[in-house]
């Protein structure tokens, strides 16, 4: 006899608002238990320093988690000159110490030289595997490694503005893998000084934004006024740039049961059009309902993975 899961049966995705000083993990369990959801993921970890979006999957949504893991981001962040660290934020040790403080307009000058398809060595304070070991548990241990180099797009990169002679506030826009303490680290050396992440915000992942985020205080006010389903967006929300084909209710039957459904010529022409080169995945939908993820094949979609949504 098969065992009960534990919780709710809630599928869909949560746009959080995250705070200063609270893990990934831990959000992820706050929001878990506030909607009492049998299961629950984050689609990319934000540093406990860190504030802004952390889209949280519950249920059937966790199934779509590494769509958005190949996601844009973007970010908000402040650089305090004066002082390079090992973690490369303020809670780090101080590793060096500079009196240059870089105008904008040097700041400015440098920046193109980091936009496009760049070389980035991720920081040894990441969550990067070495070994079988996070790369940050090393680096607490104190023990020695080098972290290979990595190719990152930087889609822009801005200087938003001057606080004063000691911080620069700038905006990133980037795909996936790229670290923002990365970016300060190699600017500051650049312009030959010191400097680490002194504020940092993520500001969006793909399609989840600012103007749909809820803070946990909101969402778990709402839970106590059981009006939770006002913050969770639906399951295929992760799926925006995938494009999408209506199938009929006996198609929906076959995809649930794994069963491959064939296309109409027209229905290839449509999806070879909106597919973007070597990708072939489509989402089949049932009305308003995600039935499956498929892969377009031979004038067939096969279904990889099956979604048990009502």
């Amino acid at each position: 006899m098969a065992r009960r899961k534990k919780g709710d049966a809630v599928s869909g995705w949560v746009c959080l608002d995250k705070p200063y000083d609270l893990t990934s993990t831990s959000a992820v369990s706050r929001v878990r238990r506030a909607f009492n959801a049998q299961k629950a993921g984050h689609a990319g970890t934000l540093d406990p320093l860190a504030t802004g979006i952390l889209p949280l999957a519950l249920g059937e949504a966790t199934k779509t988690v590494p769509f958005l893991m190949d996601a844009d981001k973007a970010y908000r962040f402040t650089i305090a000159w004066g002082r390079s660290t090992t973690t490369l934020d303020r809670e780090g040790e101080t590793t060096g110490e500079s009196d240059v403080r870089p105008d904008p307009a040097a700041v400015e000058a440098a920046l193109g030289a980091f936009i496009g398809e760049v070389d980035q060595i991720p920081p040894n304070y990441s969550a990067i595997k070495v070994d079988g070991e996070r790369a940050y548990d090393l680096a607490r241990d104190g023990v020695e490694f080098e972290l290979a180099t990595r190719k990152v797009t930087i889609h822009a990169l801005r200087l938003l503005s001057v606080p004063d002679i000691d911080h620069v506030e700038l905006e990133m826009e980037c795909g996936k893998g790229t670290y923002v303490r990365a970016v300060v680290r190699d600017l500051a050396t650049a312009l030959g000084a010191c400097g680490h992440v002194s504020q940092l915000r993520r500001t969006r992942v793909g399609q989840f934004t600012e103007e749909t985020a809820i803070s946990l205080e909101s969402l778990e006010n709402l839970s106590y006024e059981a009006r939770l389903s006002e913050a969770l967006l639906p399951v295929e929300t992760a799926l925006d740039d995938i494009p999408a084909l209506a199938v009929t209710d006996e198609d929906a039957f076959r995809l649930a049961q794994g069963r491959a459904i064939v296309l109409l010529p027209r229905q290839v022409e449509t999806l070879k059009a909106e597919l973007t080169p070597g990708d072939r995945t489509v989402s089949a939908m049932s009305g308003e309902r995600l039935v499956a993820l498929c892969e377009m094949r031979a004038g067939k979609l096969n279904p990889v993975r099956v979604f048990q949504l009502t």
